[in-house]
């Protein structure tokens, strides 16, 4: 069954995409947790960091840089990138995807 995030890919679910490429898609999340939160997943459904393998360093990295862009973008110089891997630290969604959050202040560590 495919997940949320692939039926956004798929263009089955309606979603503020803010940046797409041939390997990602960037877009909005429905129940932001900061003025700017943006999701970044990869199109290759990986599940999580645990589930991807060598081949895919490049795609990992692609990610990250994607995040870089949507945050510049949005205007951020300052900003927090984060992965939930299990479901044990709040990974809802099994589709790799990085949280752009930004616009206000974090701590450290995040409560």
């Amino acid at each position: 069954m495919a997940t949320l995030f692939e039926k956004i890919i798929a263009r089955q679910i309606p979603a503020t995409i803010v940046y797409e490429d041939d390997e990602t898609l960037a877009f909005r999340d429905i129940h932001p947790a900061a003025p700017v939160h943006i999701l970044v997943v990869p199109k290759k459904p990986i599940e999580n960091i645990t589930a991807a393998s060598a081949e895919d360093i490049n795609l990992l990295g692609k990610c990250l840089l994607v995040c870089r862009t949507v945050a510049e973008m949005e205007g951020l110089t300052d900003y927090r990138v984060v992965t939930n891997n299990g479901a044990g630290v709040g990974q809802s969604v099994f589709h790799l995807h990085f949280h752009v959050l930004g616009g206000r202040s974090f701590m450290w560590p995040p409560g």
